[in-house]
């Protein structure tokens, strides 16, 4: 099995992708000393849809997959996967709301804070510390 960059597999033609993949299952079922009737009995396709996938002829999206669970080789799946991305739009937004939020906090704080200081006040003012007062 060769390695191809980008602009190797971009050059491809669709025939030569499906041989590749044919040559991918042909490789791995012989690696594990399989025959194609036994290999095609426990993915429950017929041999003649695994020597079809094998030359890289037209068989199903779930035929692969079949095969490939069967070959324990579904890690090669792993290159579809999507990875979640914020646009800057929404992370410009998110951080926005995070300063906004950040700015109610303090403010509602330093308004709690002034609030214990004048109650404070008022009690010390009055020459006695009430329970209010420390509880603030």
């Amino acid at each position: 099995m060769t390695d191809l960059s980008f602009t190797e597999w971009h050059t491809k033609s669709d025939q030569q992708l499906a041989a590749h993949i044919g040559a991918f299952v042909r490789h791995h079922r012989l690696e594990q000393n399989k025959t194609q009737e036994i290999l095609s009995k426990e993915a429950g396709i017929s041999r003649s849809t695994l020597s079809l996938l094998e030359h890289g002829e037209t068989v199903t999206l779930a035929t692969l997959i079949q095969v490939l669970r069967v070959l324990d080789q579904l890690q090669v799946l792993e290159a579809f996967d999507v990875k979640q991305s914020v646009s800057p739009l929404a992370l410009a937004k998110a951080e926005q709301n995070s300063r906004k939020k950040s700015q109610e906090y303090q403010n509602n704080r330093s308004r709690k804070n002034r609030l214990v200081i004048y109650e404070y006040g008022i009690c010390k003012n009055m020459g006695r510390i009430s329970r209010r007062c420390r509880l603030g």
